[in-house]
């Protein structure tokens, strides 16, 4: 059995409240985050819809957004609002409950950003 490289570090403090597991910092005063630079872009913001390993419920994958990890949820809150339906951001992408792929492509376009329609 392999052990975290962080195995036994502070998670939460009653003093500070939660810590970050990485610098070992109270959250509020974490400089991890904000080192983390945006994930690589081509330039284009891709549309796609996914049913794999979710039972047969699909739902519209949002990839290559040029935002940070705040920006993105922003974005992604906005959109679950536009669709009217639930969703979450997962490593940079956004999924979006339900197909709503056209919606979201003019969505996006309206926004100024370069739209491709991904998949199928």
């Amino acid at each position: 059995m392999a052990l975290k490289k962080n195995a036994g570090g502070l998670v939460y403090s009653s003093g500070e409240g939660r810590m970050c597991p990485d610098c070992s910092r109270p959250i509020k005063e974490c400089a991890c985050a904000k080192k983390q630079p945006p994930l690589p872009t081509d330039g284009v913001v891709r549309v796609s819809r996914q049913t794999k390993g979710r039972k047969g419920k699909g739902v519209t994958l949002i990839t290559g957004v040029p935002l940070d990890a705040a920006g993105i949820k922003v974005l992604a809150t906005r959109l679950k609002q536009r669709c009217g339906s639930g969703g979450t951001v997962k490593d940079g992408i956004i999924e979006i409950q339900g197909d709503h792929c056209a919606l979201l492509v003019e969505e996006l376009k309206q926004l100024g950003w370069t739209v491709k329609r991904a998949g199928g």
